[in-house]
């Protein structure tokens, strides 16, 4: 029998880093800002997509970059890219541009607040 240790192995990833979770979110019919691990990912570019967990709110997920630089690390997305309802329940997911079925990172579940909302604090 062969049998294998893996100490210390790690594999690059991509992982959303903003929007996510209950203190990174978006404010509706504003510029708001998506960052990533651009520094640890093993893909050249993807596509963005957002989606709902709540199909009344977004009945499927909805490309708002069609193809993105991972080297850019960070990207302005404008109101017009992104009109949605302010709701709870969103995720960003970065995907294969050729295959949008494959998931290369999702984030974590955040918040579109209505317009006139504060942006959250990051440091």
């Amino acid at each position: 029998a062969i049998t294998a240790t893996f100490v210390g192995f790690s594999v690059a990833q991509l992982q959303v880093t903003n929007p996510g979770g209950p203190d990174l979110w978006w404010v509706a019919k504003s510029i708001n800002i998506l960052s990533w691990t651009c520094d640890t990912s093993p893909f050249q570019t993807f596509t963005v997509l957002i989606a709902n967990e709540d199909p009344k709110i977004l009945p499927a997920p909805l490309a708002i970059i069609a193809v993105q630089n991972n080297s850019d690390c960070s990207r302005a997305v404008a109101p017009d890219q992104v009109n949605l309802t302010p709701a709870t329940g969103y995720a960003i997911r970065l995907v294969d541009p050729l295959n949008s079925t494959s998931i290369f990172a999702t984030s974590e579940k955040f918040e579109i607040k209505p317009l006139g909302a504060a942006y959250p604090i990051t440091t």
